[in-house]
């Protein structure tokens, strides 16, 4: 397991190194329009063509990934504070605060996630620049998907709360911030790192059905899902930038499942 976690993880790496080393060259300029090379094919100039705007399709698809590897992970991590925060905070206290949190994510829980998405991004803004409806799209995406790893992370501390060690670790007097620290959070830290890694890809394909329904990153800022709403059109169903951005959301969300799957299970 610990191999094909390291060949997972490279291969986030090598992806995550690519498109941004490669965003940063001034060649591959998303927003730059070659207005002698609209809807061009493949060629030595345009490695993937160019869009219905003379864009290069290959400089967005580079700075879509890169958008899409930063902003994802970065609404994961603030998905797992609100978890850790509700879930694992609520489980290692146990009795009313933990009946009310379970409450709480029951209630959040029996609401269709992706249309609670919809509704909130919905009600925002439109008229934003690129740059803010990006980060707004994320942000909502972190803030609403705290539901469910809290579920997990809640079950995990309420067992933690009742095992053995830590039962005798208060009967010896020791003092619960350091028990909590010493004990609770390493024990934590596997299911928390799991339901993290599970959260990156499932927040890329969340921004990508966003995208396709216009409610995603804003133009001309590109994302991998905004880049995958040609394949709406027949005739772009076969294009290359569609082919590239699929199969880097499909190479994205497998290596981060493995992950998830390896680091789980090593512990």
């Amino acid at each position: 397991m610990k191999t094909l976690r390291r060949a997972a993880m490279l291969v986030i790496a090598a992806i995550a190194l690519s498109s941004g080393v490669g965003g940063l060259l001034p060649r591959f300029d998303y927003a730059r329009q070659d207005r002698n090379q609209i809807d061009a094919a493949a060629s030595s100039a345009h490695w993937l063509g160019t869009d219905t705007l003379g864009r290069d399709r290959f400089a967005r698809l580079l700075h879509g990934t890169r958008l899409s590897l930063l902003l994802a992970p970065a609404a994961a991590a603030l998905s797992m504070l609100l978890a850790l925060a509700v879930g694992a905070a609520s489980g290692l206290a146990g009795g009313l605060p933990e009946r009310a949190a379970k409450a709480c994510i029951d209630l959040v829980l029996s609401i269709p996630w992706l249309f609670l998405l919809l509704m909130v991004r919905a009600m925002l803004p439109l008229n934003t620049s690129p740059a803010l409806s990006a980060v707004v799209t994320f942000m909502v995406m972190g803030v609403l998907g705290w539901a469910a790893p809290a579920r997990i992370l809640q079950a995990h501390a309420a067992r933690l709360r009742r095992s053995q060690f830590m039962l005798l670790g208060r009967a010896a007097g020791i003092a619960r911030a350091r028990l909590l620290w010493r004990q609770a959070l390493p024990n934590l830290r596997p299911t928390l790192l799991a339901q993290f890694w599970i959260s990156v890809p499932v927040f890329i394909l969340a921004e990508a059905n966003l995208s396709l329904l216009g409610l995603g990153v804003a133009e001309p800022l590109p994302s991998l899902g905004s880049l995958l709403r040609e394949m709406e059109t027949v005739f772009s169903l076969g294009g290359d930038l569609c082919r590239f951005a699929a199969l880097l959301v499909l190479v994205t969300v497998v290596s981060s499942l493995q992950i998830a799957v390896a680091h789980k299970e090593a512990y």
